[in-house]
């Protein structure tokens, strides 16, 4: 009896391939940074070091997860090999339902997120006066501050209170337009950096959306491609 079909074959095949390359360069970038000098240098610096090892941790973990299961797919499908192509598909499904689940969770909590982020950058603007717990978030906010053209969080420069005179710099509007005000009779930044920071951590929620959806569906795509496979091969 005739085989799989060649066009199932090669698609599930090519399909894979991709994955795999893709799964041995995460897993190759991941263990360069965490054996290398240099990395380690990276992911030390910082006072977020154990959440930068996490990180590199969990890199490793994908990376290795997707080359093994890339390569079940793919050998199984050159050497129609129902087995492999059997553990693919038992393998993939786990994965399909975690990741559905945080696509559905992020989109669920996103309201949630935007009003937690409020209350807290509310919380984080008193920080902005505050010279005593305040120093470490009041550079953070110079530097967001220059980079994004923003000034305060929720009430603009009066945010910095008698530490304005520190922050003026960053606040400093260049060119007076409809984007700057003046406060202490000197022009600054019109915008406060909340509906900046807000925006941001809504489009990275997106992206978190969006992959998680987008990815679950090409999975998808490559368990039906499998079980095409296992079919024909059983048929044989």
């Amino acid at each position: 009896m005739a085989g799989a079909s060649p066009c199932v074959k090669y698609s599930m095949f090519v399909f894979n391939f991709v994955f795999l390359l893709c799964g041995i360069l995460i897993l190759s970038i991941a263990i360069w940074i965490r054996a290398s000098k240099d990395g380690q240098g990276a992911i030390n610096s910082g006072d977020n070091g154990a959440n930068s090892h996490s990180s590199v941790n969990m890199l490793i973990a994908v990376g290795a997860i997707t080359v093994v299961m890339s390569f079940l797919a793919c050998y199984g499908a050159l050497k129609e090999n129902r087995c492999m192509l059997l553990l693919f598909f038992i393998g993939l499904f786990p994965i399909l339902l975690m990741q559905l689940t945080a696509g559905i969770l992020a989109a669920k909590l996103k309201p949630e997120t935007q009003r937690a982020l409020k209350a807290t950058l509310r919380e984080s603007a008193q920080l902005l006066s505050n010279n005593e717990e305040g120093r470490k978030f009041q550079k953070t906010m110079v530097t967001f501050q220059k980079e994004f053209k923003c000034c305060g969080l929720i009430s603009g420069p009066a945010d910095w209170g008698s530490n304005f005179e520190e922050a003026y710099e960053s606040c400093k509007c260049s060119n007076p337009s409809d984007s700057c005000i003046t406060y202490t009779g000197r022009y600054v930044y019109k915008q406060t950096c909340e509906p900046v920071i807000r925006a941001s951590v809504s489009n990275h929620l997106d992206v978190v959306i969006g992959l998680s959806f987008g990815l679950a569906a090409v999975e998808v795509l490559g368990m039906v491609f499998s079980m095409i496979l296992i079919c024909q091969i059983e048929k044989r």
